[in-house]
């Protein structure tokens, strides 16, 4: 079984399900998931989990995704996006200076409400499935963080708008192009979405379905997982003492003394560490109390 995660370019016209399945069957494995649903047109970056990466799932949905998209100006669809049904049509006047000061005030924190045609559950319906029987449910808006929003380009047509988007967790890029296009007063829906980056994972690394499946077929598959333990690299690292594997196999606390760091200092309490066994396999992160001296679990990999 692989255990780490990958970094996929979903494609346009598959869901992130869809890539999920596939992945299951390329590479003879059941325990895969994704970390963050991607609209069946968009297109970009997917990190996907595997075997014992599938733990770090939540950490990888909870990271700031950068997104570049196009907006169109002058309409406005049920979808939020170019693929619902057309509501209403405007004229419009906006000039770059309008639009520049109206991405301004989206910068920052900013309350969302999300859309109807959207994951989200309400009494156990996804709210989609509500919105295909003609429901409209009430929803609750939503603190988002915009980052950084950057016009990129405000075509000739002076209807076409591209923007890079650097948001918090949550935040709908259609959502948003909708939210814009009011404060312009004309309208607007998002026609292109493409990821870039989602934490440490880039476009430019991702690998489509092809690919992945010529590295299987190659033997190189190894060599485009990234390991579970890269995922914390931002925390030191420790090896425990022989005596303390079995300690540390059952998830059990263990002493100060246990621990070897690679930073030759004292840990700081609260501190999280990667622990490794003896025999310098990761196999969980650790949190250190400093009253009691003792490093506690905080999630087992093993």
């Amino acid at each position: 079984m692989y255990n780490g995660i990958i970094n996929i370019y979903k494609e346009a016209g598959f869901t992130s399900h869809d890539v999920v399945a596939k992945l299951r069957g390329i590479l003879k494995q059941k325990k895969i998931g994704h970390t963050g649903t991607l609209d069946p047109e968009a297109v970009g970056v997917l990190p996907v989990c595997l075997g014992k990466g599938t733990k770090v799932c939540d950490l990888l949905t909870d990271k700031d995704k950068v997104y570049e998209t196009v907006m169109r100006l002058g309409v406005a669809t049920d979808t939020q996006d170019m693929t619902g049904r057309v509501l209403k049509e405007s004229p419009v006047e906006a000039s770059k200076e309008a639009l520049e000061a109206v991405l301004e005030q989206f910068r920052g924190a900013y309350s969302q409400i999300p859309p109807m045609y959207s994951a989200l559950k309400v009494q156990g319906k996804k709210l989609y499935e509500l919105a295909r029987e003609g429901q409209v449910i009430e929803r609750k808006p939503r603190q988002v963080k915009i980052l950084d929003l950057e016009l990129l380009e405000f075509e000739a047509d002076g209807i076409h708008v591209h923007m890079r988007v650097h948001c918090s967790k949550g935040t709908y890029i259609r959502t948003l192009c909708h939210d814009i296009g009011e404060k312009l007063g004309c309208g607007a829906a998002m026609e292109k979405l493409t990821r870039i980056q989602v934490g440490v994972f880039k476009i430019e690394d991702a690998l489509t379905l092809a690919e992945v499946e010529n590295y299987v077929q190659n033997q190189q598959i190894d060599s485009v997982i990234r390991s579970i333990d890269s995922m914390f690299a931002m925390w030191p690292a420790g090896r425990v003492d022989a005596s303390a594997d079995r300690l540390l196999y059952n998830g059990n606390m263990f002493y100060r003394k246990d621990l070897i760091l690679e930073e030759k200092r004292e840990p700081e309490s609260g501190e999280k560490f990667r622990v490794y066994d003896s025999q310098g396999k990761f196999c969980a992160v650790y949190a250190y109390d400093g009253r009691r001296r003792i490093f506690k679990n905080e999630k087992m990999f093993v």
